[in-house]
């Protein structure tokens, strides 16, 4: 971004103190931002993205450009494209400490957009800063042509989590524009036909990709941050994401409208934790240089952040200045740029008050819930944080949904563990009525996944007992060691065709348990065709193929070979396995769909169906049951369930019973099923079958059904 060369006249005027930010108006552009400690705040204007030293510098004067708390001033002259940054200077000091860098360069909070490298290296003293990012002026882009969102009911929602670069990066996705908005939109058709109804991005904010410092042991290779919780700008595309250098606000604003006219809703994953600035060590980017003790959460007697995001610092989220900007920013990204909703990135520092402790009321959970702009978009809380906060079920508000972490646990631990029961497992299965009931919400708000980016893969799931995350150079330290997992008698890849098909059983047992459980489900990008990341259970520093999407692996490329040192070939992986999990999702979801069984709006109650037909006249709408169709013995240990979904009636139509049986034992068992007079139960599902298909061509003539070790049967009624 280059301002052009020609002469103008370039002054200094005074200007109302909003809209905060940089806003380009006829002749000029008004410039706005928070200090309330800065006694000498100066705007500097740059030539280039690259430039170590401005072209322009305006100091602003405390009697015309201060209003309260609020820096502000006209730039007469300048125009869109304006590559800016402030620099600020106090006399505030915490415990010896002085709150200002004056040599530092600032990112505006308010910029819609970023450029100029950043590079974080090791060695540097506590303050230095290696280069610095700047914010460029911009304009609006949707010049109020809204994009229309589809509006997905929750009871409809479908869930696919996915990194936007790593979607489209793999030399087998043969998009012009590999890793960006334009890739992925080439490849969205994919997750049309899969039955995806939301895309829930990673952070697409910019962020500090360069921050890492280690090295992959076995390559040399310089780590990156790829997941992107790290973020410098909270209202800029992160750049690289963009296919045309300075285009990427415009071109995420296309690919939301693309989405939109496939029906697709776009969820952002959003950070208010924490940013990159890191701990008192750390670089002087934004917020630490325009007023450290009001943005950060501060622990004056040790001279430090508090650290509750597990990242060095802890945004300050219910101060009323920043309770202001982070409402701004979600604002921002509804109104311009058409956003259907967001994930909060480790919720619960959201509820916590600038001492750190948790508060019963929220004012800061309770206005995202209640602002009039956000009121339709969908709010979902990773409901806990590094701090030991765990508020799954009693996060604040009865408006917010949840990604269940218990949930998770529990169909992991039926799975794949000894341990588990099948109270746990119904509870989960039901919608989690212990989490949800007593406040008034319902399944709806229960977020249900088995695997996401954070954590082992569903394929890794069943392929190793133990975390291998030593590319990531930290001696494996890193990740979480509580996995409940099972590798099912060899660790990591094998031929052993008996293993294969054991673990193939359990993806999909996995993935029948998600899909048949009342809640909204989310799976993450790969896990579809079962994608490995070779046991790493935290790649947030592996851009390459161990997180890239292969689409080798979906019978979608015509990639043949591609190889990467260092790295073993994802194609260990059985083509016609992928094929298999792929087809078996899109049948689940097609099942769904057609079944409002599985998509209620309240908790069932095991009560008789009113108006029911004979001959379903007495049934319940959730029966309980052991192999013997007897009712179950909660207390009993051997892990196997069974449940039967009474009628359904819905716009005078009924939706006939479905049958479960769920077998994690060692054995096979044999089960009944219910008879009805004129019907006959049809198999939809059973993950022993290894053919590729949903096995509805398998009608019972009896009454009784094997159900093998380690798999599931769910079964659906057809008038004969």
């Amino acid at each position: 971004m280059l301002i052009e060369p020609e002469k103008r006249r370039i002054r200094l005027r005074q200007a109302p103190p909003f809209p905060m930010g940089a806003s380009h108006h006829y002749g000029g552009t008004r410039f706005v931002v928070f200090s309330r400690h800065a006694t000498a705040v100066s705007l500097l204007f740059f030539d280039n993205a690259n430039d170590v030293n401005p072209s322009k510098e305006w100091k602003l004067s405390p009697d015309l450009h201060r209003f309260g708390d609020i820096w502000s001033c006209f730039i007469e002259g300048s125009r869109e494209g304006q590559i800016y940054a402030w620099k600020m200077d106090g006399d505030e000091v915490i415990d010896g400490i002085k709150s200002f860098t004056p040599e530092a360069f600032l990112i505006d909070p308010y910029t819609k957009a970023i450029c100029g490298p950043y590079e974080w290296r090791d060695g540097l003293g506590s303050r230095d800063i290696p280069t610095a990012p700047k914010s460029v002026v911009t304009s609006p882009v949707y010049n109020w042509k809204r994009t229309i969102s589809p509006k997905i009911p929750m009871e409809k929602t479908v869930i696919y989590e996915v990194h936007l670069r790593g979607y489209s990066a793999h030399p087998s996705a043969q998009v012009d524009f590999p890793g960006t908005f334009a890739g992925f939109i080439e490849k969205i058709k994919w997750i049309k036909e899969l039955g995806i109804t939301t895309v829930e991005l990673l952070p697409i904010q910019a962020f500090a990709e360069n921050e890492v410092i280690n090295r992959n042991p076995f390559t040399g290779e310089r780590l990156k941050n790829y997941w992107g919780y790290s973020t410098m700008a909270f209202m800029a595309v992160h750049p690289p994401y963009g296919a045309l250098p300075g285009e990427e606000k415009e071109e995420f604003s296309q690919f939301v409208r693309t989405l939109h006219d496939n029906g697709l809703e776009v969820i952002l994953d959003i950070v208010f934790n924490h940013t990159a600035e890191g701990n008192q060590t750390g670089p002087v980017l934004s917020f630490r240089g325009l007023d450290n003790s009001i943005y950060y959460m501060m622990d004056t007697e040790n001279k430090c952040y508090l650290n509750y995001s597990g990242c060095g610092n802890t945004l300050n989220c219910n101060h009323p200045v920043v309770r202001d900007f982070i409402m701004d920013v979600l604002r921002y990204w509804v109104v311009e740029m058409g956003v259907d909703g967001f994930r909060f990135d480790l919720a619960s520092i959201l509820g916590r008050d600038q001492d750190g402790n948790l508060l019963d009321n929220p004012p800061l959970v309770e206005r995202i819930a209640e602002d009039p702009i956000l009121r339709n978009v969908k709010i979902i809380a990773e409901a806990w944080d590094a701090g030991g906060a765990y508020q799954v079920g009693s996060f604040p508000g009865t408006r917010w949904a949840e990604w269940n972490g218990r949930f998770r646990d529990d169909i992991r631990a039926f799975w794949l563990t000894e341990g588990g029961s099948i109270a746990d497992f119904a509870t989960r299965l039901a919608g989690s009525e212990d989490l949800y009931g007593s406040s008034g919400r319902t399944p709806l708000h229960s977020i249900n996944f088995v695997a996401s980016h954070d954590g082992f893969s569903l394929r890794d799931l069943v392929s190793y007992d133990y975390k291998h995350n030593e590319i990531n150079g930290e001696n494996n330290r890193d990740g979480d060691n509580h996995n409940l997992s099972d590798n099912h008698g060899i660790e990591g890849y094998t031929h052993d065709h008996e293993i294969r098909n054991l673990r193939l059983r359990q993806m999909k047992n996995l993935l029948l348990t998600l899909f048949v459980s009342q809640g909204v489900p989310m799976i993450y990008s790969g896990d579809e065709y079962g994608h490995t990341k070779l046991g790493n259970n935290n790649t947030y520093c592996q851009d390459n193929p161990v997180t890239w999407f292969d689409w080798r692996l979906t019978g979608n490329s015509l990639v043949d070979e591609f190889t990467v040192s260092g790295f073993a070939d994802p194609l260990d992986v059985d083509i016609e396995e992928g094929r298999h999990i792929t087809d078996f999702i899109r049948n689940l979801i097609s099942f769904r769909n057609n079944h409002p069984h599985l998509r209620r709006k309240t908790f069932f109650s095991g009560s008789i169906v009113k108006n029911s037909p004979s001959p379903f006249s007495g049934m319940r709408d959730i029966m309980w049951i052991n192999e013997k169709m007897e009712e179950i013995d909660w207390s009993y240990p051997r892990k196997f369930i069974g449940v039967i979904l009474g009628p359904v009636i819905e716009n005078d139509c009924v939706n006939l019973p479905v049958q479960m049986y769920f077998n994690a034992t060692d054995e096979d068992i044999v089960a009944v099923i219910r008879s009805i007079p004129g019907y006959r139960w049809k198999i939809m599902f059973d993950t022993s079958d290894m053919r590729i298909s949903d096995n509805s061509d398998r009608i019972l003539e009896d009454t009784i059904i094997t159900v093998k070790s380690r798999s599931s049967v769910v079964a659906s009624l057809v008038k004969v």
